[in-house]
């Protein structure tokens, strides 16, 4: 089999440390070109920048440092023809996050949207993230491993009508055992904190310090809590059919009766 072509981004900006140890495992196996954000982009979740320019920054020949967000990263990746990519890309791999993308988390995610900005344009794609407390290279060795069986489990190395988009999380530690999972929840206990500086002007944080985790075995949320890495397939399709009979009792309402 021909070695894959990877490319591979991430949240935290091109020379972070995840991200290094992740391409050093997966240049194993595959050729990578890495294009991430210059600056950490953390829980910029899908932002695209649409509105102010854009500037690429070829760092080595397979190296490019883009100054906005992870998803942009991976749209001028694969829309700037051979400037940044010698073809189309076999995979994606978005990471390796040094904290957790479990349950809730996948909306917020940089990590993730860069991902899924690959899935939803055809191409497999996979967002890594780890424990800050993981043994790093053990942790980058094992997402390698799962990203080479990933790809040679694709019915088609082509581009793909449904893409998978799957989300691999690594806990704490140094050995893992990987578990399928779906999503669990994630509780965060949200608070607004208000300060006021040094001349006396207020300022804010957002978010919670603790979080609380609700799942069973088969959730990515109890297989972290058992020290387990869980791989999540995650889904493009946002539409609910849980919750279209209040949409049709609704439009019943504005509906004309001859």
């Amino acid at each position: 089999m021909n070695r894959p072509l990877i490319l591979l981004s991430n949240d935290d900006g091109y020379d972070a440390h995840g991200l290094v140890v992740l391409r050093r495992a997966l240049e194993r196996f595959a050729e990578v070109v890495v294009c991430a954000p210059q600056l950490n982009q953390s829980a910029s979740s899908h932002a695209l920048t649409l509105n102010s320019v854009l500037r690429l920054h070829r760092i080595d020949q397979k190296t490019y440092a883009l100054d906005g967000t992870p998803a942009d990263c991976i749209y001028v990746a694969l829309h700037s023809k051979e400037r940044v990519l010698p073809r189309r890309p076999d995979l994606v791999v978005s990471g390796m996050n040094f904290g957790p993308n479990l349950g809730v988390d996948v909306v917020y995610s940089g990590t993730v949207a860069a991902a899924r900005e690959a899935a939803q344009r055809g191409i497999p794609a996979v967002a890594v993230s780890a424990d800050a407390r993981a043994q790093a290279e053990n942790a980058a060795a094992l997402a390698a491993d799962v990203v080479m069986a990933i790809w040679k489990r694709l019915p088609d190395h082509g581009v793909l009508e449904r893409a998978p988009l799957l989300n691999l999380n690594i806990p704490a530690g140094q050995q893992w055992q990987v578990r399928s999972t779906r999503l669990g929840r994630r509780q965060y206990d949200d608070d607004v904190v208000y300060r006021s500086d040094p001349r006396h002007r207020e300022y804010l944080w957002i978010g919670g310090s603790q979080v609380r985790h609700e799942g069973e075995d088969s959730t990515d949320t109890g297989a972290w809590d058992q020290g387990v890495a869980s791989l999540t397939p995650l889904t493009l399709q946002l539409f609910s059919s849980e919750h279209e009979p209040i949409t049709q009792g609704v439009a019943a309402l504005f509906t004309k009766h001859s």
